[in-house]
């Protein structure tokens, strides 16, 4: 049976996405931290997301960014944009409402958003090209629960890149120094109530489909149901993380690095029933970036007579300001 055929196959068999224990990748075990590499990269490789339990994320933790999350969007839009700042093409504090669309549309994603990016605190001369945090004073507990869980989301994603790098048969800490003290981002989102849907463009939608830029996302259980995944056979189905888990998607930087042999998968957000247009959804997603130095360009192991090259090289940090072009953060 060919590849392409079993593909095809096992993508079928996805009706939801696979789960995955990372306490299995931790353990000491050397059969049982191999099978999480392999299942992971089966999954990457045919549909794009996972599920993982046991990582370091706690519940309590995350329910407390939730808390402060709601009561910082809860804030007259006044307010909000003080945090809006200028310059910074969205890459720290608030972004308001209908300001990000996905690649190649115009209409605005019915939502808004905040950014909490990386802080250096080694000396790094890296700090230089990183804006400072942005934090709202009404809300001092919104500064360091959102860096308890910047830091605990990054350790997952670290461990998760090093199960991903045994997979592509590369040395295991093949990421460790491209994503220290990398361009990572933390964004909690609201999708606002709509009072009025006949008020909207009528294809305004929560988030309109796309790819994410960066090597892995990794998010936090939404408030409520809305996210979908675009299969390979052209269905989307709905993804909903259990609260002890974290829905870790491949982000289009990493697609790019192994030359689609692992895929960002399309995935939207779509609206509600209308007569459930009023009610709110929370998401928090964490985009894990490497630095911008770090070259994009296809490993040779991915680049074959069968699979050949399929972009020009390119820096992660050339990348995302393409990329922020072409969403409407960056003009």
């Amino acid at each position: 049976m060919d590849s392409l055929t079993h593909d095809s196959m096992t993508d079928r068999l996805h009706d939801s996405i696979p789960s995955v224990d990372l306490a299995e990748f931790l353990s000491g075990d050397p059969n049982r931290k191999a099978n999480f590499v392999r299942e992971l990269g089966d999954a990457y490789h045919t549909i794009g997301f996972v599920a993982v339990r046991n990582h370091f994320l706690s519940e309590a933790l995350s329910n407390r960014l939730y808390e402060v999350t709601r009561a910082f969007f809860a804030l007259p839009d006044a307010v909000k944009q003080q945090y809006e700042i200028p310059g910074l093409a969205g890459q720290r504090g608030y972004v308001g409402k209908g300001k990000e669309h996905a690649k190649g549309r115009n209409t605005g994603d019915l939502k808004e958003f905040y950014h909490v990016g990386q802080e250096v605190t080694d000396g790094d001369p890296i700090q230089q090209e990183y804006p400072a945090n942005v934090w709202p004073k009404e809300l001092p507990a919104f500064h360091t629960t959102a860096l308890e869980v910047y830091r605990q989301l990054e350790r997952t994603g670290q461990y998760m890149l090093r199960a991903i790098a045994l997979y592509l048969d590369l040395p295991e800490n093949y990421f460790d120094d491209k994503v220290h003290n990398g361009n990572s981002i933390l964004r909690p989102i609201h999708y606002f109530p709509i009072e009025n849907p006949d008020a909207i463009p009528a294809d305004a939608v929560r988030a309109a489909e796309h790819g994410d830029i960066n090597l892995i996302t990794l998010l936090m259980g939404a408030s409520a149901d809305g996210l979908q995944v675009l299969r390979k056979d052209g269905h989307w189905i709905p993804i909903t993380a259990l609260p002890e888990q974290l829905v870790v998607n491949v982000g289009d930087m990493l697609e790019r690095l192994t030359n689609k042999r692992l895929c960002s998968t399309i995935h939207r957000v779509v609206n509600p029933p209308r007569e459930r247009m009023r009610e709110p959804r929370y998401s928090i997603p964490f985009f894990m970036h490497p630095r911008s130095d770090m070259s994009l360009a296809a490993l040779p192991s991915c680049v074959s007579t069968q699979h050949p090259k399929q972009w020009e090289d390119i820096t992660a940090g050339e990348f995302l300001n393409q990329r922020l072009r072409e969403i409407g953060l960056r003009k």
